[in-house]
């Protein structure tokens, strides 16, 4: 028997992480992988599997919103506005790929900052927390996929 879970190793490698141990090229790696991605989710937005995912989530609210890439004036609880922007970034399917086979930014950043957005005004994160939000998100998916025995047959597959 293993001595540590699954869930007990990610909260292991998790607790703890800050801001500081981020070096400079994963600063820079992670710059650009969020810059494609929003450049990707935005030309999504056009698709007609999100315009159908914005009509649905339409009849959620909640005191909490967060924005919809493309849309100013439209906002949704963060849940509903990380499903939409991500089915933005996924609907064109030129987001990032890495082995094991996942598009893992179209997963994380929407959810990062959606979640981002709803802090209230004076417990705002700084760029440096959101960076180290999204690569804990990132690393927690590539772990995943690593215990995953689906994940490790997918170049099989294809």
């Amino acid at each position: 028997f293993p001595s540590q879970t699954v869930t007990g190793n990610f909260a292991k490698m998790i607790h703890g992480l800050n801001a500081n141990q981020l070096t400079d090229q994963v600063i820079q790696r992670s710059k650009r992988m969020i810059l494609d991605t929003l450049g990707v989710g935005l030309l999504g937005t056009s698709t007609e599997v999100c315009h159908k995912v914005t009509q649905y989530s339409k009849m959620y609210s909640s005191d909490l919103s967060s924005t919809i890439w493309g849309h100013l004036d439209f906002r949704l609880p963060p849940l509903y506005a990380a499903f939409v922007n991500g089915v933005a970034v996924h609907s064109m399917d030129f987001d990032d790929t890495w082995h094991p086979a996942t598009h893992p930014s179209g997963a994380v950043l929407p959810a990062v900052i959606a979640l981002s957005e709803a802090f209230p005004q004076k417990k705002k994160i700084s760029g440096l927390d959101l960076l180290l939000a999204f690569n804990v998100g990132i690393e927690v998916q590539g772990r995943l996929l690593h215990f995953s025995r689906e994940a490790r047959n997918i170049p099989k597959r294809y």
